[in-house]
């Protein structure tokens, strides 16, 4: 942010959260959908590891699971596995629960996910997005994977 204030920068992209911990989100000028720029799959996601002896514990620590962003974040990991791409890959995901009506005018849960694979220097950008049943996420992020690696994206992803 300094070097953006003396001139030497035009500006930075940085997470809004870290300035929200450190009370500077002032000089926000404007924030990124997350739509619009897909986060990396996983991203900001929260996982707490435990003894699995512990039966106590992991009864304590399941309070704390939110099925919701489980489905999401095991949604979005799988389209990033089943691409065979690493963390640093150029890929996003983003996935979310939301509110369907069907044909009889019932609300029910399903989960949205979509996901982008981009060329390095922003030369090619490919993205699809797939619905489906909130307990279906893991097939539903491998589903949408295959349908980018048919749109191209291999060649993106393992080129060097």
């Amino acid at each position: 942010m300094g070097k953006v204030a003396s001139g030497e920068l035009d500006a930075v992209v940085v997470a809004r959260a870290g300035l929200v911990r450190i009370g500077r989100t002032e000089v926000v000028s404007e924030a990124l959908d997350p739509v619009v720029m897909l986060p990396a799959p996983a991203q900001g996601a929260l996982a707490v590891e435990c003894r699995s002896d512990d039966a106590e514990l992991v009864r304590i620590l399941a309070e704390l699971d939110d099925k919701s962003t489980r489905a999401a974040i095991d949604a979005e990991r799988a389209v990033l596995t089943a691409l065979e791409a690493g963390c640093t890959a150029p890929v996003g995901a983003i996935a979310e629960v939301v509110e369907s009506i069907d044909e009889d005018g019932r609300i029910f849960a399903e989960l949205s996910l979509r996901a982008a694979v981009a060329a390095e220097d922003g030369s090619d950008v490919i993205r699809a997005s797939a619905v489906g049943p909130v307990d279906r996420a893991v097939e539903l992020g491998k589903d949408l994977a295959a349908e980018l690696l048919e749109l191209g994206a291999g060649e993106i992803v393992n080129s060097p």
